[in-house]
């Protein structure tokens, strides 16, 4: 008795002094303060399971991961503000990102088969160099054609070099992607799964995706390589997602991130970047004014989600979201709420089942409570929607790699590119306009056993 009284009470010691170095690690993190409770609570009620779990999950901004990554440095290219260009502008610049910069042609391609064939020829056009960086390269019929194509124009001399994600490329392996290295490309794994310790965090995922083709050309957004997303014939059951092929000034903030996220999980810069891309005289053909915006660890404070922030502040008449996963923190909730209480036409399209069950619950209470103050629910029919963008009124239209999730705001590399000129404005208005013609709206009421279990998830989101 006495025995087991003394074992009781020294696993709760253990527990005590396990906890104290975690909780104080835990508030140093800039979390918000739905998220610090929910991850306070687990340490201390279930300290031998949650602190592993926020070992392994919970890092953010952290000391120990900028020392290995450094911080971005995106060259300056336009050094006054531009006339006509929103406040959103000088707020990126406050984080130390470039300003807005003019002299850039955007294509947008808003099909799998426009993204494919897109793909297909800046691949086949490449001649001195191909950097991929890409969450998902599936070993499916469109991979395998990619890592064929990329196979040959490495065999040709093409420099080609691929960065995947540790956990977005778990079902692609070595051997599938054996044909690559042996025509010589060179490839590297994000942050794997398997890591040296304090190498990194199992939750900070490269959600980052483009391919760069002789330092000129961009293809990027946020689709993903594999049958779901592209494809060289329409697929009734392929995803509706949205990517772009970028030209111009701005390309070289592309490159600037790829370069760094490729020293980072290889430790050597790319051989192919002798050319300093701040002193690159890249020719203007075009007269898109883009911004670049990256977003998370090696990027000071979340230049993106203030982004998002500042839109609904500055929207007066419509602000426009798409996105496969809607889970907001309190504070971008509120901004939307408020937005509707002002008269502005705010809708939030998705899909109507999404490919995670667990987002799909999360987001029913933030869906419900817009509509209920007035705000536009549209449940995409056609499938499932991996799109993302933002429209903002006319000045502004935000697309890239981010869901408007947590995850995609607070914990992962992403990248956004932020759209200041009309033409570009009005195609993704337009983009944004068919997909409504597809969509059924509201969302209904949950009953009771749904309501409490929407509920539970909702309070778990923030620890994710």
């Amino acid at each position: 008795m006495l025995m087991s009284w003394l074992l009781t009470h020294v696993v709760l010691l253990l527990g005590f002094l396990l906890a104290l170095p975690v909780i104080a690690q835990m508030i140093r993190q800039r979390y918000s303060p739905a998220g610090s409770l929910a991850w306070l609570l687990s340490i201390i009620l279930i300290p031998y399971l949650g602190i592993p779990l926020f070992l392994m999950l919970g890092g953010r901004k952290m000391r120990s991961l900028a020392a290995s990554k450094t911080n971005l440095q995106l060259p300056e290219q336009s050094l006054t503000l531009q006339k006509g260009i929103p406040d959103i502008d000088r707020l990126m610049r406050s984080y130390g990102l470039p300003g807005a910069v003019t002299g850039n042609q955007l294509q947008l391609l808003g099909s799998g088969e426009e993204g494919y064939a897109a793909l297909v020829e800046i691949i086949e056009q490449a001649t001195t160099h191909l950097w991929v960086s890409t969450f998902i390269l599936h070993p499916d019929q469109v991979g395998r054609d990619i890592i064929d194509r990329l196979s040959r124009r490495a065999a040709a001399g093409v420099e080609v070099r691929v960065l995947l994600d540790g956990v977005g490329s778990l079902h692609t392996h070595r051997k599938d992607l054996a044909p690559l290295t042996a025509a010589g490309g060179k490839i590297a794994f994000f942050m794997p799964v398997m890591h040296r310790p304090f190498r990194g965090r199992t939750n900070l995922r490269n959600h980052r995706k483009s391919v760069i083709a002789d330092s000129c050309r961009i293809w990027a957004g946020g689709t993903n390589i594999a049958n779901e997303y592209i494809g060289p014939t329409y697929d009734p059951h392929r995803w509706r997602d949205l990517s772009f092929i970028l030209e111009g000034p701005a390309t070289q903030h592309y490159i600037d991130i790829f370069s760094s996220d490729w020293q980072f999980a290889t430790g050597k810069q790319l051989s192919g970047s002798t050319i300093n891309p701040a002193k690159m005289n890249v020719p203007v053909i075009g007269d898109a004014t883009v911004q670049v915006v990256p977003s998370g660890p090696d990027v000071s404070g979340d230049p993106l989600y203030s982004a998002l922030i500042s839109a609904a502040f500055q929207a007066t008449e419509r602000l426009w979201i798409v996105t496969p996963y809607f889970i907001p923190d309190a504070a971008l909730a509120q901004a939307l709420q408020l937005a509707v209480h002002r008269g502005v036409d705010v809708r939030v399209i998705l899909p109507e089942i999404s490919n995670h069950k667990f987002a799909d619950m999360a987001r029913g209470p933030y869906l419900r409570e817009l509509q209920q103050v007035g705000g536009q629910v549209l449940l995409y029919q056609g499938g499932m929607l991996h799109g993302k963008a933002l429209l903002a009124d006319t000045f502004l239209a935000v697309i890239g790699s981010a869901n408007f999730d947590m995850r995609s705001l607070f914990l992962n590399y992403e990248t956004g590119l932020l759209l200041y000129s009309q033409t570009e404005v009005k195609q993704i208005e337009a983009w944004i306009e068919d997909l409504t013609c597809h969509c059924r709206h509201g969302i209904g009421q949950a009953g009771l056993f749904r309501d409490l279990l929407e509920g539970i998830i909702r309070m778990m989101a923030p620890m994710l």
